[in-house]
């Protein structure tokens, strides 16, 4: 299923993690049976100014992970000044009060280290793993920069430029890079999701740096923030030293929280595109959902596993291997705090039409509505999940990311334990109802990418 992940991301054309791993854990085995349950021991605790702090301890490797996770995404701009929550995971990697430009990633490499940062349209992150006795390291980059981020004219200027390429090599020079914007500006209403997270050149053109420092200001401070702090440390040790870097930052006005209401859709929406630099007819089908972490998204989560997730789901077998009408099929839920969507995708095989490969998916969806999905169907969905959530939790850095994340997203942190749960009590007749409710022509967006023809050459004279 990972590997589906990550061949469907790259269908996507999307270089900015705008999907998130469907689900991460499932607590059974075998039918009927009930696994051994994988849970992670963390403690929270929260600081004078508002930092909210998860240590899980982790003795297992000499090693440690941190994760800042940030209450702030593309979801959070405004018409005029998108691009501002990715240009701001390049800002933060330009140098602070103590920290020299460029000396973060210095510093982390040079321990042994690794980092990373990511954004996309519900949260921000950066995250590190070091070495246990490089504790103070970590902490002392991470709080230098919530405190006391460079923002200049040079500095903007050098990152606006870095975004902009990004831009140019992951959306606009890519094939299929602009059919994921169609599907978020045609499906949704409301600005918030609408909008792409790696912005426009116009806006990013527009960007000056009063504008960068306030929504430094407004977002990246403490109390707008989730420390996550997993490995081999201990405990009451490591919260002392969160609280000499941390303690003394000031906390800022609680931002306002954006409105993401998003009106019922009442009628089947279409868009085509022409792509140069696609060789291959495509089809992106979409319906809206309910956010991530509610009973019904998650029943539409295993239903999209079944319908779309490998070479073993329902539309592989019937496009791919029956009908060989398209060459690779792929789709799934969005896990966002929002309305999310459920994306079914195909590439069609040469001389297939779109419409035949349509006819065929809408066939599937019905299917789903008049009949329960086989027992091996689920039980094939939480295997999957299940051996999916404990090759992540190996990693201290992925345990770190999701406390934070789940903390952020959903104020629940815990749901990194009982999220298996969740998925457990989806049962096939749950599968049905919600192909049912939601799976229908009124809410649906079709998004259809053909490739661009060729220009004809001019005549020469006299010709």
């Amino acid at each position: 299923m990972r590997k589906a992940r990550v061949f469907l991301a790259g269908l996507l054309g999307v270089g900015l993690l705008v999907l998130v791993p469907l689900a991460q854990g499932v607590q059974a085995a075998e039918s009927g049976k009930s696994a051994q349950s994988i849970r992670l021991e963390f403690e929270e605790f929260k600081l004078e100014n508002g930092l909210r702090v998860i240590l899980a301890e982790d003795h297992s490797a000499p090693t440690y992970s941190i994760s800042v996770t940030y209450d702030v995404g593309s979801r959070n701009e405004r018409p005029g000044r998108t691009g501002f929550a990715h240009l701001f995971e390049h800002m933060m990697f330009q140098g602070s009060e103590k920290v020299g430009k460029g000396e973060h990633f210095i510093l982390i490499f040079n321990n042994g280290g690794g980092m990373n940062g990511t954004t996309n349209v519900d949260r921000t992150n950066y995250y590190e793993t070091l070495p246990a006795n490089q504790l103070d390291l970590g902490l002392f980059l991470e709080a230098d920069r919530m405190r006391s981020l460079v923002i200049n004219q040079a500095n903007l200027d050098n990152q606006r430029n870095a975004v902009q390429e990004e831009r140019r090599l992951s959306v606009d020079n890519r094939a299929y890079g602009k059919t994921f914007e169609a599907i978020f500006e045609t499906a949704y209403d409301n600005f918030a999701y609408k909008h792409s997270t790696i912005g426009s050149m116009a806006d990013l053109d527009a960007a000056t740096v009063e504008d960068v420092a306030e929504f430094f200001r407004i977002y990246y401070a403490p109390n707008n923030a989730v420390l996550a702090l997993v490995g081999d440390f201990k405990k009451k040790e490591a919260l002392a030293k969160i609280e000499k870097y941390f303690g003394d930052i000031p906390a800022q006005p609680p931002p306002s929280e954006p409105d993401m209401t998003e009106p019922e859709q009442k009628g089947e929406r279409r868009k085509t595109l022409e792509d140069s630099f696609a060789r291959l007819a495509r089809v992106d089908i979409v319906h809206k959902i309910p956010p991530a972490n509610t009973p019904d998204w998650y029943a539409l989560d295993v239903l999209g596993e079944v319908l779309a997730s490998g070479q073993s789901s329902r539309l592989y077998q019937k496009l791919v291997k029956e009908e060989q009408v398209a060459v690779a099929a792929a789709g799934g839920v969005f896990m966002l705090r929002g309305p999310s969507i459920l994306l079914l995708l195909a590439l069609a095989r040469p001389g297939k039409e779109i419409a035949e490969i349509e006819k065929l998916v809408y066939e599937e969806i019905e299917r789903l509505k008049n009949e329960p999905i086989e027992d091996w169907e689920l039980e094939k969905v939480r295997m999957q999940l299940r051996h999916q959530r404990v090759q992540q939790l190996q990693s201290t850095s992925f345990r770190a990311r999701l406390l934070g994340e789940y903390a952020v997203n959903f104020d629940d942190p815990g749901l990194i334990n009982t999220i298996g749960e969740k998925y457990l009590q989806v049962s096939k007749e749950d599968v049905q109802r919600v192909a049912r409710k939601y799976l229908k022509q009124s809410n649906r967006t079709v998004i259809t990418t053909v490739p661009k023809p060729a220009e004809t050459a001019e005549a020469k004279p006299g010709e």
